[in-house]
């Protein structure tokens, strides 16, 4: 494989221009509006606190040194724009995602709720009910680690497959990893439809952090929780 530098840029530039113009579309809804405001003023007590905006600020610079690092240095190994059958697509997205969402339920489980990084998501699971802000409020090593499976999976995928992944079909694995990350910890009270998929992905996250004995470890789904034997109920939460 070789370093393309130009899919890396059009990857970086689709990334932030997606992410911007989907925040503008989403917000449209009155119901998320609503749902984004009620996120915010349960997140104003814990933002007020000092420990809590350093830990936050400490995370998202390590994390955000991460990935554009990786975007600019190893990524542009392993995508390209070349045009694939569309069944491709689906594929690449699909096998990304499933490797890193076993990956990471493996390591949630056996390591972060185990005893050799127990103590480092302890400060994550503060938050017994969370909101928004919490999907932020997460120990740098754990955040290292998390980016880390997922941007590990691209390029395992990759070389399995014997090319570069295609930039549409990557860009689209991105967006739902970095979302399902944020969607697992909002509060939410949305109609029945087209939210029903919200409201499982957060509410049975939420049953994860009633403490740190629960299941739930997946991000992206709950089917590893299935196989595995530790699905945990949904908690629905009638506040923030």
């Amino acid at each position: 494989m070789t370093f393309d530098w130009v899919a890396g840029l059009v990857f970086f530039t689709a990334l932030t221009a997606s992410t911007a113009m989907g925040r503008y579309v989403a917000f449209k809804s009155p119901a998320l509006r609503e749902m984004r405001e009620r996120n915010f003023e349960a997140d104003g007590p814990k933002k007020k606190k000092k420990a809590y905006r350093d830990a936050i600020r400490i995370n998202n610079r390590v994390g955000a040194t991460q990935a554009l690092t990786f975007y600019a240095l190893v990524l542009p190994f392993f995508v390209s724009l070349e045009l694939l059958p569309w069944w491709r697509y689906i594929v690449d997205v699909v096998a990304v995602l499933a490797l890193y969402d076993l990956t990471y339920y493996g390591v949630h489980r056996f390591l972060f709720h185990g005893k050799l990084l127990r103590q480092i998501h302890a400060l994550h699971h503060q938050a017994r009910t969370p909101t928004y802000v919490d999907s932020l409020y997460v120990h740098p090593v754990e955040t290292l680690i998390g980016q880390g499976l997922f941007q590990g999976s691209i390029v395992v995928v990759a070389l399995i497959s014997g090319g570069p992944l295609n930039v549409v079909a990557m860009l689209v694995a991105t967006q739902i990893f970095i979302n399902a990350g944020t969607l697992n910890h909002v509060w939410v009270d949305l109609p029945r439809f087209p939210y029903k998929w919200l409201e499982f992905l957060t509410t049975g996250h939420a049953a994860h952090h009633v403490d740190m004995n629960q299941g739930n470890y997946c991000q992206v789904t709950l089917l590893f929780d299935w196989l595995f034997g530790t699905f945990e109920k949904p908690v629905v939460r009638s506040t923030p």
